[in-house]
């Protein structure tokens, strides 16, 4: 029995999401006649309270656009130390927008509205650069899935008020927060200048970011998605997939934070586990003792079980829980760790 859990993007459509797909109406997107995506996109700002949206083949691209439409060359960004933006998007901060990163030592990527505020370069200062932006990630993947509470990112939203500052969401497994804190899309809509979420992370889609702000900047976002390459033309084939999972696949990440749980309680009880991050939603973070066990062992016995996870760096191991991941899957799993 294959056990993936290295992501929530190994999934593969549901047959109510490929029926979608296969019966989906469909143009030619970069005229912006494709009626499915536009149907996407409409449904998507209607859903957060904003005024448009705009179809990505990634969230990487549409957290790039993001950037870009928000800063200038030589400005800086403000970014928890573990932000997706700043470890895992290539370089894309300075080689897409010439920008910089003013990284703050926050708690599992959660930074206070104290940091942000402490972080912030006198704008008449011309030595530092310029600061012009603010970005959040909602859950934290390095964080371990953990989410922000709403109340510190109002205060965070006062700050960038006050200082001029945009305010960016990268809510790629924002899907997950939502349902783990009973809180709404429009809450978030009301917050932040943009907001961009990944449908293929939880939801089960095969490809798909969508992006989040006014008419104007989803205008300005439009030609930069143009320069970076992400035009796409019948993309109503992945729009139906979207506009599925927005029906019928969000209230169920609550099965994928139970089962999170569930093995977070059976690692803990490890005796070679020195630690587990604390578990929100479906991503499990947590550290071999190696004075009882490597981590790349314990990672090559249960590839040898067709069980898989990856390594996060500096001795972290990370497990994912998602659609594909069956309560059968889960029960082996299980009984797999304590016979180990």
């Amino acid at each position: 029995m294959n056990i993936n859990l290295i992501s929530d993007t190994v999934t593969k459509p549901t047959p109510g999401m490929l029926e979608a797909m296969l019966t989906a109406r469909v143009g030619d997107d970069v005229f912006k006649a494709d009626p499915s995506v536009n149907a996407l996109e409409e449904k998507m700002a209607n859903l957060f309270g904003v005024e448009a949206a705009l179809f990505f083949p990634s969230g990487t691209m549409a957290n790039q656009t993001a950037i870009k439409l928000h800063t200038k060359p030589g400005d800086q960004l403000i970014c928890d130390k573990y932000a997706h933006v700043y470890n895992y998007e290539g370089g894309g901060v300075s080689f897409n927008s010439g920008v910089s990163c003013k990284l703050v030592d926050g708690h599992r990527g959660m930074m206070s509205a104290e940091q942000v505020e402490a972080a912030v370069n006198p704008p008449d200062f011309y030595h530092s650069p310029l600061t012009a932006l603010v970005c959040i990630e909602n859950t934290t993947n390095k964080g371990g899935g953990g989410c922000w509470d709403l109340m510190e990112l109002t205060r965070i939203k006062s700050v960038c008020t006050e200082h001029g500052l945009a305010y960016h969401l990268d809510g790629a497994r924002l899907w997950n927060a939502l349902v783990a804190r009973n809180e709404s899309p429009k809450q978030y809509g009301e917050l932040f200048d943009s907001i961009s979420v990944c449908l293929s992370k939880g939801l089960g889609c095969p490809v798909g970011s969508m992006l989040l702000a006014s008419a104007g900047q989803i205008e300005q976002a439009l030609r930069i998605r143009k320069i970076l390459g992400g035009g796409m033309r019948q993309a109503g084939f992945l729009a139906a997939a979207g506009i599925y999972a927005l029906d019928h696949q969000i209230d169920r990440l609550a099965e994928d934070h139970r089962k999170a749980l569930e093995i977070g309680e059976v690692l803990q009880g490890l005796s070679y586990v020195r630690k587990v991050e604390p578990i929100e939603t479906n991503i499990i973070i947590f550290e071999i003792d190696p004075d009882k066990m490597e981590d790349a062992l314990f990672v090559q016995k249960l590839g040898e079980k067709d069980v898989h996870l990856i390594g996060m760096g500096q001795g972290k191991l990370r497990i994912v829980t998602h659609l594909d991941y069956t309560d059968e899957q889960h029960e082996v799993f299980l009984s797999l760790l304590k016979q180990l």
